[in-house]
C-alpha cells in the first residue's frame, strides 16, 4: 500500500473504530489487544483517537487474521459511523461516503487523508478511493453500503476491484466497479 503520511492532529471518531470490534465478532478480545497494542487502550463512541494509531492497528488486523476478516471489518463500519440521516437509495449513499468520512475524521488541516469518489453510469458507477485505509476495508464498506440501499428493481448489486491501480500494489487510488 502507498504510504501516505497522516498528520498527528488527524483523529477519527471511537464509533468509527467500533467497527473492527463489530467485524470481528468472535475475536473481539483479540481486536480489543491490537487496539491496546497500537495506542488506543479503552474505546468510547463519542472520542477521539490518533488516525494514525487506527491506521497502524487496521493493518495489524489484516497482517494477522487475514483479508477476509478486514473486509468483514469494513462492511461494519456503515453500522458504526456517522452517516448523513437523509441517505435512501443507493447513489445518495455511494454519493455520502466521502461526507461521512469527513464527518468521522478532524484535524485535516494541511494534512491529506484523501477520500471516497463516486462516478455515476447507467446502472451503476464507479467508487474511487485514495484514502490510507487498505482495499478490503473500502471493498467491505461499499459492498455493505450496496447492500444497504440495493435498488429494489435490482436482485443483486456486484462490487469488483477494478483491474487497474491498486494502492496495495503502491497506486495512489483504487477504484471499485459497482453495478446494479
Amino acid at each position: 500500500m502507498q504510504n501516505r503520511v497522516i498528520p498527528p492532529e488527524v483523529q477519527v471518531l471511537g464509533q468509527s473504530i467500533m467497527a473492527m470490534i463489530g467485524g470481528m465478532e468472535l475475536l473481539k478480545s483479540r481486536a480489543m489487544r491490537i487496539l491496546a497494542e497500537n495506542g488506543i487502550p479503552t474505546l468510547e463512541p463519542q472520542g477521539w483517537y490518533p488516525m494514525s494509531n487506527a491506521l497502524t492497528a487496521i493493518k495489524s488486523i489484516e497482517e494477522k487474521i487475514g483479508p477476509v476478516t478486514m473486509r468483514a471489518v469494513g462492511r461494519k463500519v456503515p453500522e458504526h459511523a456517522k452517516f448523513p440521516p437523509e441517505i435512501n437509495t443507493l447513489e445518495q449513499a455511494l454519493r455520502a461516503l466521502d461526507m461521512a468520512y469527513q464527518m468521522n475524521h478532524r484535524g485535516q488541516q494541511g494534512g491529506n487523508i484523501g477520500g471516497y469518489r463516486f462516478e455515476t453510469a447507467p446502472h451503476g458507477g464507479r467508487m474511487i478511493c485514495d484514502n490510507p485505509y487498505p482495499c478490503n476495508f473500502d471493498h467491505g464498506i461499499i459492498e455493505a453500503l450496496c447492500e444497504r440501499f440495493r435498488p429494489k428493481e435490482s436482485v443483486w448489486v456486484r462490487v469488483e476491484h477494478a483491474p487497474l491501480g491498486c494502492r496495495h500494489k503502491g497506486s495512489g487510488d483504487c477504484t471499485y466497479l459497482i453495478s446494479w
